[in-house]
């Protein structure tokens, strides 16, 4: 095997990764728009991300159920049907 095929066929498995990667964001993203951060619904522990008091900045860091500080991403018209849902959150 000569020295340009060794490095081709690396290179050919590194744009097959790069490519599903891209997709994948590309798929990541084009949900994130159907969907709606909302705030006072999330069990303990259960939080997409960061809280509105900026007391932590990871998902699963919630402390209490249905702390209006804490969000999940729900389907667009899905949080206002919900008991304490809110669009908007509040510092707790």
């Amino acid at each position: 095997m000569s020295n340009k095929t060794k490095l081709i066929i690396p290179t050919a498995a590194l744009i097959a990764v790069v490519g599903v990667i891209s997709l994948s964001s590309t798929e990541a993203t084009a949900a994130k728009k159907s969907m709606e951060k909302c705030y006072g619904v999330a069990k303990a522990g259960k939080n997409d991300c960061a809280n509105v008091s900026k007391t932590h900045s990871c998902a699963g860091q919630s402390k209490m159920d249905g702390d209006n500080g804490e969000w999940i991403y729900l389907a667009k018209g899905t949080c206002s049907k919900l008991v304490n849902g809110s669009l908007s959150g509040s510092a707790s």
